[in-house]
């Protein structure tokens, strides 16, 4: 079983930068992908970045590549999320999800394939 809870939102002007943090209860170092994704009001639930926590091989989507940046540090069983030159479009709810490799029979951009989710962190980018 693992617990994910987010944190570290809030707003902020465009242009600027945020980070949010995910903590795990259970041991994710290896075998797991851990992935934010966002929902905005109306809208669907998008993927945002991955972490394959064995390899550190990360995927992002193309609406934040180049932007934001996802990482681990596995002494705190933590994964983070750098955002970047942030824009009024990037405001959403921002999850947490993790899921073993083991049980991963697709890509790790679909909401589906995730086992365990976090409560979610606001962040909201003003013009």
């Amino acid at each position: 079983q693992v617990r994910l809870v987010e944190s570290g939102g809030g707003s902020v002007r465009a242009g600027g930068s945020l980070r949010v943090s995910c903590v795990a209860s259970g041991d994710i170092r290896s075998r797991h992908v851990l992935a934010w994704f966002r929902q905005g009001p109306g809208k669907g639930r998008e993927a945002v970045a991955g972490i394959y926590t064995t390899s550190s091989t990360t995927y992002y989507s193309d609406s934040v590549k180049g932007r934001f940046t996802i990482s681990q540090d596995n002494a705190k069983n933590t994964v983070y999320l750098d955002m970047n030159s942030l824009k009024p479009e990037d405001s959403a709810m921002y999850y947490c999800a993790a899921v073993s490799t083991n049980n991963l029979r697709g890509s790790w951009y679909d909401p589906h394939e995730y086992t365990y989710w976090g409560q979610g962190t606001q962040v909201t980018v003003s013009s």
